[in-house]
C-alpha cells in the first residue's frame, strides 16, 4: 500500500473511531426511564393504576421500560399527604400525578417547578388557583377535574323519581374538601322538598357510625359526595347502606358496579387514562402550562337492580329508559 492509501487508510478508521465510540456507548448505556410519582390519599385502586399506565402506554410509555412509576398514599390520613410529596420532590422525580384534591394541594405547595398532572372531582381549578384558567393553566399543573356541583341537582330529581316519599336525604362527604357540593346540594335538597342532613366522614372508620346516624334520623336515601376516600370505601359503603335499608347514590360510575344503587356521572377511570396521556405528552415535551385542562364529557345513569331488589325498591320504567346500563 502506496504512503497515501496509508493516510487515506488512517484517517478513516479514525473517522470510524469517533462515530462509532458515541454509537456504542449510546447503545450500552440506555436512557434513565422517566420517574412519575404517584400520590393519594388512599392506596392505588388497581383499575384506575392500569387505566394511567393505558394513558401512557398510548403514547409508547411503559412502566418499567422507559417509565418508573412510584406510588405512595397516606393510608386515609390527609395530613401525611404533604410530608409525602415533599420527599417526591427531594428526590427528585419527574413528573407528580396527584389523585385528589389533598394530594394536589400538597403538591402544589411542594413544588412549583416539577410538572403535576391531576385528577381532582372536588375542585374548580381556577378558584382553588391551581391554574390561570382552564384553556392555559399557566403554571405547573393540568389534568382532568370536574367541578360542576349542580350535579347534585339532577341526582336528587333521580332519586325522588324512584322514592316519591323521600323527604329527607343524608349527605355523606368531607365537610371541608366537599364543602362547595355540601352547599349545592343542600340548596338543591331544598329546591325539591327534600331535608338534608349533613355526615361528615374524614377516615375510613366513621362511614359505619354516619350511615347509623343516617338510619335512626329516618333518612330516606343516602347521597354520596365525590371524595377519594369515598370512593376508595365504595364496597364496604354500598353493603353498609343496603344492610340499613338506606338507598345511595354516587357520582362515580364505579359505586354501581361496587353494589351501590345507583349512580350518575363521569367514569373516574377514563379520568385517570386520560391523566396518562397528559403525563405522556409532559414527558414528550409538552408544558403543563400548555396543556388545557379537560372535564369529563360523558355523565351515565347506572342503576343496580340487585340492590335494588334488596331494598325493596321499584324503579319506574321511565327512570329505567333513562338508564345507559343496567346492572342485574
Amino acid at each position: 500500500m502506496t504512503p497515501l492509501l496509508q493516510h487515506i487508510a488512517a484517517t478513516l478508521l479514525g473517522l470510524w473511531g469517533l462515530l462509532a465510540g458515541p454509537l456504542a456507548a449510546q447503545a450500552q448505556t440506555p436512557a434513565r426511564p422517566v420517574r412519575v410519582g404517584i400520590i393519594g390519599l388512599t392506596p392505588s385502586d388497581p383499575a384506575l393504576a392500569d387505566a394511567f399506565a393505558q394513558g401512557l402506554a398510548q403514547l409508547g410509555f411503559v412502566n418499567g421500560r422507559n417509565v418508573a412509576l412510584e406510588h405512595r398514599n397516606a393510608s386515609g390520613h390527609p395530613e401525611q399527604l404533604p410530608e409525602i410529596a415533599t420527599e417526591m420532590v427531594r428526590n427528585p422525580v419527574d413528573i407528580i400525578f396527584a389523585r385528589g384534591a389533598g394530594a394536589l394541594v400538597a403538591a402544589k405547595k411542594a413544588t412549583s417547578t416539577i410538572p403535576i398532572v391531576a385528577v381532582d372531582f372536588e375542585s374548580d381549578p381556577v378558584a382553588s388557583g391551581f391554574v390561570k384558567s382552564l384553556a392555559r393553566p399557566g403554571g405547573n399543573i393540568t389534568g382532568v377535574f370536574l367541578d360542576l356541583p349542580e350535579l347534585s341537582g339532577k341526582q336528587l330529581q333521580l332519586l325522588r323519581e324512584v322514592i316519591p316519599a323521600a323527604t329527607r336525604v343524608a349527605i355523606l362527604g368531607d365537610a371541608v374538601l366537599n364543602a362547595p357540593q355540601f352547599r349545592a346540594t343542600e340548596a338543591a335538597a331544598q329546591a325539591v322538598g327534600m331535608q338534608a342532613q349533613r355526615l361528615d366522614v374524614r377516615a375510613t372508620g366513621e362511614f359505619e357510625r354516619s350511615l347509623e346516624e343516617a338510619r335512626r334520623a329516618r333518612a330516606r336515601a343516602v347521597f354520596l359526595l365525590s371524595s377519594p376516600l369515598v370512593f376508595a370505601n365504595r364496597v364496604d359503603i354500598s353493603s353498609l347502606a343496603t344492610g340499613k335499608r338506606l338507598p345511595s347514590i354516587s357520582i362515580f360510575v364505579e359505586f354501581a358496579e361496587a353494589g351501590g344503587f345507583m349512580t350518575y356521572g363521569p367514569s373516574i377511570r377514563e379520568a385517570f387514562r386520560r391523566c396518562g396521556a397528559y403525563t405522556g405528552r409532559i414527558i414528550q415535551g409538552a408544558k403543563p402550562a400548555d396543556l388545557p385542562i379537560e372535564r369529563p364529557e360523558k355523565f351515565d345513569l347506572i342503576i343496580n337492580m340487585k340492590t335494588a331488589k334488596a331494598l325493596g325498591l321499584t324503579v319506574p320504567q321511565t327512570v329505567l329508559a333513562r338508564a345507559d346500563r343496567i346492572l342485574d
